[in-house]
C-alpha cells in the first residue's frame, strides 16, 4: 500500500480568528503518515494559545520574524522532511477528513498530485468552485492562462520543490509550482475537491502588483510574445466570466 510521508505546512501570522479551523482539518485527518509544520510570525494576538492547545499533533513549531510571506514559507520547506509537501496555510483546509486518503489513493508513486478547490468567504459560506477550473491534465505549460491549481490544492515531491523565489511578493507561488512542474515526469489528477481556500489575501489586496510580477513569471517561463497573446486570451475569458455571470445573477 502506497504510504508516504506527507508535510503540511502552515505560515501564520496573527490570524486568532482562522487557525484554528486549518489546524483542525490537518489533525483529523484520516490518514496519519503527516508531519505536520508550522511556521508563526510572532503572533500576539492569541494565536500562540491555540497552537499550544495542538502541540502534542505538530511535530515542527517556530515563532519568530519573517521578512514576508514567502520568507516563512520558505523556512517551512526547510523544516520539512516528508516525500511530499503541501502548503495550508492559516485560513484553508483539507476537503474533508478523507482527502489525503484520496490523494495518495489515486496513483503510487507520481511527482504531482492536484485537485479542485472550494472558495471560502470571510463568513465561512461557500462560494463554489474557483473560476479557474483545475485542468483535467496538467503540465508546466498549464499556467499560461493564469493559476489554474490554487496552492492548496497541488501535493508534490518534496526533492522536486526549491525554495520560492523572493524577488516576487506575491505571486511567487506560481513560479515555484511552474519550476516542480517542469521536472514531473507523472502527474495525477485526484479528480475531486482537496481544499477550501479562503478568499482574499494580500494577491487581492495588492493586484496590481501581483498582475506584474505574473506577466513577468510567465514571460520568463514562456516567451514576451505569447504571455502578451495569452493575456488578451485571459482579458476577453474574464470578461466573458463576468458578462455570463451578470447574466445570470440579472
Amino acid at each position: 500500500m502506497f504510504n508516504p510521508r506527507l508535510s503540511v505546512i502552515t505560515i501564520v501570522y496573527n490570524n486568532v480568528r482562522d487557525i484554528e479551523r486549518t489546524i483542525s482539518s490537518v489533525v483529523n485527518q484520516t490518514y496519519t503518515n503527516i508531519e505536520y509544520v508550522i511556521v508563526d510570525g510572532q503572533s500576539n494576538d492569541g494565536t500562540l494559545q491555540i497552537i499550544e492547545k495542538y502541540k502534542d499533533r505538530i511535530a515542527k513549531f517556530i515563532s519568530e520574524k519573517d521578512e514576508g510571506i514567502y520568507d516563512a514559507m520558505n523556512k517551512g520547506l526547510a523544516l520539512a522532511t516528508g516525500d511530499y509537501v503541501i502548503f495550508m496555510n492559516s485560513g484553508d483546509e483539507f476537503y474533508d477528513s478523507e482527502t489525503v486518503a484520496a490523494v495518495f489513493a489515486s496513483g503510487d508513486d507520481a511527482d504531482i498530485y492536484y485537485g479542485e478547490t472550494e472558495m471560502i468567504a470571510d463568513d465561512g459560506s461557500s462560494l463554489g468552485q474557483r473560476r479557474h477550473k483545475a485542468p483535467a491534465k496538467f503540465t508546466w505549460r498549464g499556467f499560461k492562462y493564469g493559476m489554474s491549481i490554487s496552492h492548496q490544492a497541488i501535493y508534490i515531491r518534496r526533492s522536486m520543490t526549491e525554495p520560492y523565489d523572493r524577488r516576487y511578493q506575491l505571486s511567487s507561488d506560481i513560479d515555484w509550482i511552474i519550476r516542480a512542474a517542469k521536472k514531473a515526469k507523472k502527474i495525477v489528477n485526484v479528480n475531486r475537491y482537496v481544499a477550501k481556500y479562503l478568499i482574499g489575501g494580500m494577491s487581492k489586496k495588492k493586484h496590481r502588483q501581483s498582475l506584474i510580477e505574473r506577466f513577468d513569471i510567465m514571460k520568463r517561463n514562456y516567451g514576451l510574445l505569447p504571455t502578451v497573446f495569452n493575456h488578451f486570451v485571459i482579458a476577453f475569458n474574464l470578461g466573458w466570466y463576468w458578462l455570463k455571470n451578470r447574466r445570470t445573477n440579472d
